[in-house]
């Protein structure tokens, strides 16, 4: 076994340690055709109020730009499917948001895999990511095989559906590629687009962000939600996850293991006037760790109010 297998299988080994569900490897170059996607989707204002989306463009579609000398891009999956679901009646929450940030809990895990990378393989120039910089994860994941973009925009595996972060670690260590793209197996099936709530999503793979639920109850801070979107959101307060339960290939999600994604009590148990009644400072309190407070206090009640009109 050369070096370079010897370093890939260590990596491998270690994304497994660390509990990350996949691991794909991919050579950092110009993603030049979805650099063109990107343009398009920008330019017919899909992104809505999502002004950062369109910042350091040369960033996302290259690697060597994040990283001074990157030869290989690492994508890592991990599962986030919970093993309980909510309360029926209460406002819906996007599964992904059922425990703790996500963010906090894989940065912690990449300052992990960089630190053991230096310490056995030598000193080497990287950088993890997980939401925190203009990367194109899931084009990263889709070049190594561990998935193919549906309809809906998101990767799905195989065996595994579509319930995974995805997080991102560029190298300026060469390493053994995996091997390309997986076939689309999403065929003639369109349950996606039939079933948004919003109409989003787009025949050819495109997904209208401005129009999706997740934008308005996570992204948009303005202190309304449009009138035009009354009644159209099916009672998700935070998030959406219609596309993905409509998936078939979801049947095969199985619980994550995961124990800091386990579901808050409140996630679970609280009804729609727990909602109503929460203070700023309970909400605070349980949600300090929580993807929640990225809508803020203002925002959860705002979209409460919208969800029961």
């Amino acid at each position: 076994m050369n070096g370079i297998e010897k370093n890939t299988q260590f990596i491998k080994l270690l994304a497994a340690k660390l509990g990350f569900n996949y691991c794909g490897i991919a050579k950092a170059q110009l993603l030049s055709e979805d650099a063109r996607r990107l343009e398009s989707w920008l330019n017919k204002g899909m992104h809505g109020k999502m002004q950062y989306m369109e910042n350091n463009f040369d960033l996302r579609i290259d690697p060597t730009k994040l990283v001074p000398g990157a030869k290989s891009v690492i994508t890592l999956l991990l599962n986030y499917y919970p093993a309980q679901q909510q309360n029926e009646a209460a406002p819906k929450i996007a599964r992904y948001a059922f425990g703790n940030d996500y963010h906090d809990v894989i940065r912690t895990k990449l300052n992990e895999m960089l630190h053991e990378i230096k310490a056995t393989i030598g000193e080497i120039n990287g950088r993890g990511f997980v939401d925190s910089a203009p990367v194109m994860e899931r084009s990263w994941a889709q070049k190594t095989g561990l998935g193919w973009i549906g309809k809906n925009g998101n990767l799905i595996n195989k065996q595994s559906g579509s319930y995974f972060f995805i997080a991102t670690l560029i190298v300026d260590l060469e390493l053994q590629l995996d091997d390309g793209y997986v076939k689309d197996y999403c065929g003639t099936c369109t349950q996606c687009i039939d079933s948004c709530p919003t109409d989003a999503i787009l025949p050819d793979k495109v997904v209208d962000g401005s129009k999706c639920i997740s934008y308005f109850t996570i992204e948009l801070k303005d202190a309304l939600i449009p009138e035009a979107m009354k009644g159209k959101f099916d009672n998700w307060m935070f998030g959406c996850d219609v596309c993905q339960e409509v998936c078939p290939w979801n049947r095969f999600s199985k619980p994550t293991s995961e124990i800091n994604f386990s579901p808050l009590p409140a996630i679970l148990n609280f009804t729609t006037s727990d909602w109503e009644d929460l203070t700023e400072e309970s909400f605070k309190l349980i949600f300090k760790n929580s993807p929640l407070k990225r809508s803020k206090f203002a925002g959860i009640k705002r979209n409460l109010h919208f969800t029961a009109q």
